[in-house]
């Protein structure tokens, strides 16, 4: 009967598995938003704000549960630390999307696009990579394509801003993309801490 009191491990797996599904989720609504002609923005705006709520609530559950768990699978900082991190990169997503609409922008430049590209590309691998967690044979070919992705991103970020400074006439134009730049290349760094957490924990553990 005791036994039956103690935590299942693999439902931590489960819970990290879901958050980087929303990431994904975001991350693909992110691309949507950016590929589409400037309208209707609201309607991308919430639909990534409802992802973000229940990548709030799931990380909380966690957060929760390492409160009540008797035995956990590996160290509880690093489960929180992993949690915490994998809620960051939908932040910022939320807060592009967010900046779009505060700012009013309409016409997206290549490199935006790129980079929302290149932050569904990571969720996607974040994904793959927490789904193994608990059985990690395999998933370093995840980190090394998350840190390529992260190395295209800061390439990325750099053209743009200084194609931003160099082009724009609009003093003002420049103020807001480069506000939108450095959030959407802030989710790719996450990205890359997500990995290297996550590195961590399997070098810890096996």
């Amino acid at each position: 009967m005791a036994f039956s009191l103690l935590p299942r491990e693999d439902a931590y797996f489960t819970l990290f598995t879901e958050i980087a599904g929303k990431i994904e989720e975001a991350s693909t609504i992110l691309m949507e938003m950016l590929a589409a002609d400037g309208s209707d923005l609201t309607s991308f705006t919430k639909r990534i704000k409802d992802v973000e709520h229940a990548c709030d609530s799931l990380t909380h559950e966690i957060t929760t549960k390492l409160n009540k768990s008797f035995i956990t699978p590996f160290d509880r900082e690093d489960i929180y630390t992993l949690a915490v991190a994998l809620d960051d990169i939908c932040d910022y997503i939320d807060a592009g999307a967010r900046a779009i609409v505060m700012y009013d922008i309409r016409e997206y430049s290549d490199e935006a696009k790129q980079l929302a590209r290149i932050i569904r590309d990571l969720g996607v691998q974040i994904k793959s990579a927490v789904a193994i967690l608990n059985k990690p044979t395999g998933i370093s070919q995840h980190f090394v394509e998350i840190h390529r992705l992260e190395n295209e991103a800061d390439d990325v970020y750099f053209q743009a801003i200084g194609k931003l400074f160099k082009d724009a006439s609009d003093p003002i134009r420049v103020i807001k993309l480069k506000e939108l730049y450095e959030i959407l290349e802030n989710a790719t760094d996450r990205a890359e801490s997500v990995a290297n957490i996550i590195e961590s924990i399997v070098l810890k553990h096996n």
